[in-house]
């Protein structure tokens, strides 16, 4: 996984995870609205649980790739 994760260059996933995690930028960022739905418990339906992990999964792969390297260092 290591691997996979060196090449793939944080000028390409920082805007993907800032694109996808605002996106829709007007009234409320999925991303945003999601965790809440999950916090409060209505995150039930299966296309909810897919939006969060779609809008979210960019975000995972910066930190977890962020983390690595810091860990590496």
């Amino acid at each position: 996984m290591r691997k996979i994760l060196e090449k793939i260059p944080y000028s390409m996933l920082v805007p993907a995870a800032l694109l996808l995690g605002l996106a829709p930028f007007v009234p409320q960022p999925h991303l945003f609205e999601k965790i809440g739905m999950l916090f409060v418990g209505e995150l039930r339906r299966l296309v909810d649980i897919f939006d969060l992990v779609m809008h979210a999964s960019p975000a995972v792969v910066l930190a977890v790739k962020w983390l690595i390297e810091q860990r590496g260092s």
